[in-house]
């Protein structure tokens, strides 16, 4: 069986917080950690191959330029420019983040890369855009982490309420990894039934699903402002991801994709539901949204082409 690879680029919070979910999780063969800061990257080597010798098996850790990229079959860019500013957003992260990308890609391609990207880095769904753009790989072959954070945060938000498995809540956001995002409810069921027939049934009473999906899309700033930076949840997202990826699994997650057409729109990556394989995204999902909905995910469309245009 031919080893499974994974490779960082960036080993700041998001990066050792992934590399240690891989490490633990142990569905990979060797994970290869790239970062511009030779000794930051090394001394995760160390620590992380540290963890590794407690789990069962054997992991290869080791350390490379993002060019030396040919036997790669996943590269996520967890790449940032720094800590953002007070009163800033996502998006005020695309000038500088794009930059290094734009810089880094390239290199990977001369490399030899015929893997997979996966992008984990903001804003998402612009910068997932570009590294499609400038790697000229199908479009099922580069995708980001998109909202699928997001709809995991609603899941568990009402599994906490609701007293349940998240496991058991059909339900996703759909849209911008952003202020933009919104909650598809009229997809959206517990047990088969709706989340306000359930909540009836269980609470008494319906659950203020607009407060639900504004805490859902605020959590990740909550964490920011708290503790300085998102890790491991995102963390936890890029492994999820990458193992539902490598076991072809065909399940529906709601993560970044380019669109030619879907959705009736085009020159975008943008948070939709997508069958993920082993070769990528095998499908996107179209949902039938009702007239709100349709109307958010264009004006979250929107969002992400005014930004794309200023690459």
């Amino acid at each position: 069986m031919k080893p499974r690879k994974v490779m960082i680029i960036g080993a700041g919070n998001v990066g050792t917080a992934a590399a240690h979910a891989f490490v633990n999780q142990r569905f990979i063969e060797e994970l290869i950690l790239v970062d511009i800061n030779q000794d930051r990257v090394e001394g995760n080597r160390k620590d992380l191959a540290d963890a590794a010798a407690f789990m069962p098996g054997k992991m290869d850790i080791s350390v490379r330029d993002a060019s030396d990229c040919s036997d790669v079959d996943i590269a996520v860019i967890t790449v940032t420019a720094g800590a953002l500013k007070e009163g800033q957003t996502r998006l005020d992260e695309q000038k500088s983040t794009s930059k290094i990308v734009a810089s880094i890609v390239p290199e990977m391609m001369k490399g030899g890369f015929n893997g997979i990207f996966l992008v984990a880095t903001n804003p998402c769904d612009i910068i997932t855009y570009q590294v499609w753009k400038l790697s000229g790989l199908p479009k099922n072959r580069v995708l980001g982490t998109g909202v699928w954070l997001d709809t995991t945060r609603l899941r568990r938000l009402l599994a906490e309420r609701l007293d349940i498995a998240a496991q058991s809540i059909d339900a996703f956001i759909l849209g911008e990894h952003g202020d933009s995002q919104f909650p598809v409810w009229s997809h959206s069921s517990i047990y088969g039934k709706s989340v306000n027939e359930y909540s009836l049934e269980k609470l008494g009473e319906s659950l203020d699903l607009k407060r639900v999906g504004e805490i859902a899309r605020d959590t990740g700033f909550e964490i920011y402002h708290q503790k300085g930076c998102t890790e491991y949840g995102i963390g936890g997202t890029i492994v999820e991801i990458c193992r539902h990826i490598f076991s072809g699994s065909q399940r529906a997650l709601t993560v970044s994709c380019i669109l030619e057409g879907e959705y009736g729109e085009n020159g975008l990556a943008i948070g939709v539901p997508a069958v993920l394989n082993q070769d990528g995204v095998k499908e996107i999902i179209e949902l039938k949204l009702d007239n709100a909905e349709r109307e958010a995910f264009q004006n979250s469309a929107r969002v992400i082409k005014d930004s794309i245009a200023l690459l």
